[in-house]
C-alpha cells in the first residue's frame, strides 16, 4: 500500500554519483511523493530540480551532520579495492563512511534506511568484500530505525563513470551461465532497476527489517 501521494517526503542519498545512486538521483525527479532530496557526495557535481547536491568530507561527520535529516536515507556508496588502493581503504568507504551516516540518520530521526548490499553478504565470510557487506548489514540493523530495507543484487550492469574490465568481461559470461535454472539467482541486474525497486519500496507503509534478494529486486 502506498503511504503518501502528496509531495512531502525528503530523501538523503549517499553514493549518488555511482551506478545505482546516479540512477536513483535521476529517477526521484519523477516521483511526485518526494518534495526534495539531498545528495551528499565526495566530489562536486551539478544537479537540477528537486535534488540538491552537497559536497562533504565523510571523514568529518560533524561537518555534514546537519544535512542528514529526512524521511529516508538511501545508502548506495561503494568502491573497489583497485579504486581505493587497499582493502583497508575500501572498507573505509564500504563500511565506515556508510555506518557513520546511518548512525547520524538514526540519531536525527530518519525513519527508513535503504541499503545497497550484495548477494552473498556474510559477516563470517573469508572473502573481504562479502565480509564488508555482511559487517555493514549487521551494524545498521542494530540501529534504532523504524524500518530497514536491504537490497542484495548480484553483478550490476549499466553505464559507469569509470571502466571496470572485470565487469566488462564477466557480464556476458555470467549472463550465459545463469540461463541454467539453478544459477539464475546470480544473473546480472541493471543498476537502474535496483534504484527503481528502492524508490518503490520507500513508498510502502511498512516497519521492521526486510532483505530483498535478487529475484525480489527483479
Amino acid at each position: 500500500m502506498v503511504a503518501k501521494t502528496t509531495p512531502t517526503k525528503t530523501a538523503v542519498i549517499i553514493g549518488g554519483t555511482g551506478l545505482i545512486g546516479s540512477a536513483l538521483v535521476s529517477q526521484i525527479e519523477t516521483y511526485s511523493q518526494y518534495a526534495r532530496a539531498k545528495s551528499l557526495t565526495r566530489r562536486r557535481v551539478i544537479t537540477q530540480g528537486k535534488v540538491e547536491t552537497i559536497c562533504v568530507n565523510f571523514s568529518d561527520p560533524d561537518s555534514y551532520a546537519e544535512h542528514v535529516h529526512g524521511d529516508v536515507l538511501f545508502s548506495c556508496m561503494g568502491t573497489t579495492k583497485k579504486q581505493a588502493g587497499s582493502i583497508a581503504a575500501q572498507r573505509l568507504v564500504d563500511v565506515d563512511y556508510q555506518l557513520e551516516v546511518a548512525g547520524l540518520a538514526a540519531k536525527n530521526g530518519v525513519r527508513h534506511y535503504c541499503l545497497v548490499s550484495s548477494s552473498g553478504a556474510d559477516a563470517s565470510s573469508r572473502n573481504d568484500y562479502m565480509k564488508m557487506k555482511g559487517d555493514l548489514e549487521a551494524a545498521v540493523t542494530a540501529l534504532p530505525f523504524e524500518r530497514v530495507s536491504i537490497f542484495q543484487p548480484s553483478l550490476l550492469v549499466g553505464p559507469r563513470p569509470e571502466f571496470r574490465f572485470a565487469e566488462l568481461v564477466g557480464e556476458p559470461i555470467l549472463s550465459l551461465i545463469t540461463k541454467i535454472p539453478s544459477l539464475q539467482k546470480y544473473r546480472p541486474i541493471p543498476g537502474a532497476q535496483v534504484a527503481q525497486k528502492m524508490l518503490e519500496t520507500s513508498l510502502l507503509d511498512e516497519t521492521g527489517l526486510r532483505v530483498f534478494k535478487l529475484d525480489e529486486i527483479f
